[in-house]
């Protein structure tokens, strides 16, 4: 993972299903990308790696870094949240946590 400090708001404790809402920043391009998955560490090399091709964040150059994450209890609540966060709302709540 990244060495800046990145905002982690944890629900209820619920270790062995989570799943994690997550928003990445690409610097170079001022872009933000919102998503979900049961793996950060893995997605966060995947999208830096380019090995997701078709994409969204393959078509920026720059590296992707991690700036605001949330655990969700299942993926149905990941899902649901990671649609809040890409709403206009959403967006601008993320936005304040874009390193400066």
């Amino acid at each position: 993972m990244t060495d800046s400090p990145v905002a982690l708001r944890r629900l209820p404790e619920v270790e062995r299903f989570m799943f994690i809402v997550y928003a990445v920043y690409n610097k170079k391009h001022n872009k933000i990308y919102i998503g979900q998955t049961e793996n950060i560490e893995r997605r966060i090399a995947l999208h830096n790696s380019g090995e997701l091709t078709n994409s969204y964040t393959s078509r920026f150059d720059g590296g992707w870094q991690l700036i605001y994450s949330e655990i969700a209890y299942n993926r149905v609540a990941a899902l649901i949240r990671e649609r809040q966060l890409k709403s206009h709302k959403g967006r601008d709540f993320v936005k304040k946590y874009i390193p400066r």
